[in-house]
């Protein structure tokens, strides 16, 4: 461990003591990744794109806690409460006024989990891709017949 000089002290008593991983905490709206079961961001908060997935996570961690973001308008956060308050998991806002993050609500616990997959773009992404694949695959089908008629 290292001795503390004046500056340190200095630091410590205006701003606090330093946390671990702050940064982090500051994305996360006060957690750490390790620790989300799911990260909404402020665009799929206000287009209610991920209240089915919240949904279904609440109802299987139902321990949890729903950290929101409050630079978001309470009307957008409306839907994500009620499902809280449906599932009786507690809910807070967290305001930060000093840094802005792109996070719209988060759904955490208090210990680490290490979820790998927390985004609800990540699932959409992969669905968006396997209905490409499949497309694709009729697509071939088509193509190859046409073909057949041909030779």
């Amino acid at each position: 461990m290292t001795k503390k000089n004046v500056d340190d002290y200095l630091q410590e008593g205006m701003y606090g003591t330093r946390l671990p991983k702050e940064a982090e905490r500051k994305h996360f709206l006060g957690t750490l990744r390790e620790r989300v079961i799911l990260a909404l961001t402020i665009g799929e908060v206000m287009s209610d794109r991920g209240l089915e997935k919240l949904e279904t996570e609440m109802k299987k961690h139902p321990n949890s806690t729903l950290l929101m973001n409050g630079s978001v308008a309470y009307k957008f956060l409306k839907q994500e409460r009620d499902l809280a308050d449906k599932y009786k998991i507690s809910h807070t806002t967290i305001s930060n006024q000093e840094h802005q993050t792109e996070i719209g609500a988060v759904l955490t616990y208090d210990h680490a989990i290490d979820k790998e997959d927390i985004y609800l773009s990540n699932d959409e992404d992969q669905e968006k891709s396997d209905s490409v694949e499949k497309d694709d695959q009729k697509d071939q089908g088509i193509v190859e017949r046409i073909k057949s008629w041909f030779s």
